[in-house]
């Protein structure tokens, strides 16, 4: 048997989350990374099944295991007893990722598939929704990561994954910079929060609302703002400096979020230019713009 402390250590990672979210879709993403995944098994099946021997089992020493409140024998305070000295094993490497998503948007998608909630069969889904909540809160509070999948698609939420969970890690940290509108609330997902609402604002000049800040004339107006030179070189600094250490600490995926108000201007300007400062250091780089078809800067 390989010694706990220098040999392979099996991968655990317990996926749960509010019905909707995207439980299913993260095991079918995590299978396709390699990692062997079930979903669904009574708990004590489970737990009794995660032992060292574990490991060869696997195609890659890795598992991703779905848990919600349709799987047997579940209960918040049962898991959480049991998932500490799971975390505590030195043969293992133990995560929690819960998938979340907006009441409104997850009520859509319900209406839009025609699916009843699994705690709403004679009741309105929102009803199911706050039941579920009030069972499971706790599992989002102790989660290692929690993705927001409301305004997500699903390669988004494929890059995410395999950001965090890819089982052949390089030693390159990558990171996805993306812009967003306050209005319609942070990014869940980010690590760093940029707030540029301090620059000038192209929503005001009718000849550039309907642009974006990728665009060129937005750009120039943009760069005309006095403060931004002095503001870029510190956001850029701060991050070449940050980077290696983020590395050193192990982390290979980082999310880097840029904030103004409608999330059309501003921020997708400097999110661009952010993430060409970060390709220019050689950092893997993936751009995204959540809320670049709102208007407004």
């Amino acid at each position: 048997m390989p010694n706990p402390e220098t040999g392979p250590k099996l991968k655990v990672l317990l996926v749960t989350g509010v019905s909707g979210a995207g439980r299913s879709t993260a095991l079918k993403v995590l299978e396709d990374l390699g990692y062997e995944a079930m979903d669904n098994i009574p708990l004590n099946l489970l737990l009794t099944f995660l032992t060292p021997e574990s490991t060869v089992l696997t195609r890659h020493g890795a598992i991703a295991a779905g848990i919600d409140i349709r799987t047997r024998d579940f209960d918040v305070e049962h898991f959480m007893e049991r998932l500490a000295p799971l975390s505590a094993r030195k043969d293992m490497q133990v995560s929690l990722l819960f998938m979340d998503c907006d009441d409104e948007v997850l009520s859509q998608r319900y209406t839009e598939t025609r699916r009843r909630h699994p705690l709403a069969e004679d009741r309105p889904v929102r009803d199911g929704i706050r039941m579920e909540r009030d069972i499971i809160g706790a599992l989002r509070d102790h989660a290692d990561l929690v993705i927001d999948t409301s305004t997500m698609t699903g390669a988004d939420v494929r890059r995410l994954l395999a950001g965090h969970y890819a089982i052949d890690e390089g030693p390159v940290l990558t990171a996805t910079v993306m812009s967003f509108s306050y209005r319609k609330g942070l990014p869940r997902e980010a690590d760093l929060v940029f707030d540029v609402r301090f620059l000038r604002n192209p929503h005001y000049v009718p000849e550039l609302r309907p642009l974006s800040g990728m665009d060129r004339d937005v750009a120039r107006y943009i760069e005309e703002d006095p403060a931004l030179d002095d503001i870029m070189g510190r956001f850029d600094s701060l991050l070449v400096d940050l980077l290696p250490r983020y590395a050193a600490e192990g982390k290979t995926y980082l999310t880097i979020a840029i904030g103004c108000t409608g999330g059309q201007h501003r921020s997708v300007f400097v999110a661009e230019r952010l993430a060409n400062v970060l390709e220019g250091a050689g950092l893997p780089v993936t751009r995204r713009h959540r809320d670049v078809d709102t208007t407004g800067g």
